[in-house]
């Protein structure tokens, strides 16, 4: 059972890997690249409803073998699907007309969220900064990592870093900082600074 990832990666929960209340990740288990990116499109988009703040907490289950009112049905969204229902469509049937899908500002337990746009050579601003600074903190646990001047231009030196980084951790190495790459960079960058500051990896 995998239990510790989200702790190495800086949050302050694990999993049960028990489908009844979450999913979990197994290493080397077949990944669909069509999977990846609809995950990626929609990591920080949550269901919620007028006047409140929250994320609207959406059950299902299967819906042939187990009953469910008032959850989603996986076979009856499936069928809607089918029946050329929009995602949005299929929500609504299962949850209610007023729900809608709301952009997450921030995701919890990453220093700042996707700019929702790749930072390659060329960017600037503040999102290249913070990309540099991380690079700079993981570079000290990973050597082969140039450190960088912090200055908010994505030039030759910082998609040299970027690549690096991608090639450390297994990644396509394009110099290119798309979503998926953001967010690995900020994983490995709360990993590595929760580790020095000495605070607890259960």
């Amino acid at each position: 059972m995998t239990t510790e990832w989200y702790r190495g990666q800086g949050y302050d929960f694990t999993i049960t890997s028990t489908t009844q209340l979450d999913q979990k990740y197994t290493p080397g288990r077949n990944v669909f690249e069509e999977i990846s990116r609809v995950v990626d499109d929609i990591f920080t988009t949550y269901i919620t409803r007028p006047g409140i703040r929250q994320p609207l907490f959406a059950q299902y289950c299967d819906g042939r073998r187990v009953s469910c009112p008032n959850w989603m049905s996986q076979w009856g969204s499936k069928d809607l699907g089918d029946r050329g229902f929009a995602a949005i469509d299929i929500l609504r049937r299962f949850y209610g007309s007023d729900i809608y899908l709301q952009q997450a500002e921030q995701v919890a337990g990453i220093p700042l969220s996707w700019p929702g746009t790749p930072l390659q050579t060329g960017s600037s601003g503040q999102y290249v900064r913070v990309i540099q600074e991380q690079l700079n903190r993981i570079g000290d646990n990973f050597p082969a990592i140039p450190k960088l001047r912090v200055d908010g231009v994505f030039g030759p030196a910082t998609r040299e870093a970027v690549e690096t980084f991608q090639h450390i951790f297994h990644m396509p190495s394009d110099g290119i900082v798309n979503f998926a790459t953001w967010y690995r960079i900020s994983h490995i960058y709360v990993a590595v600074t929760r580790k020095a500051a000495g605070l607890p990896r259960h």
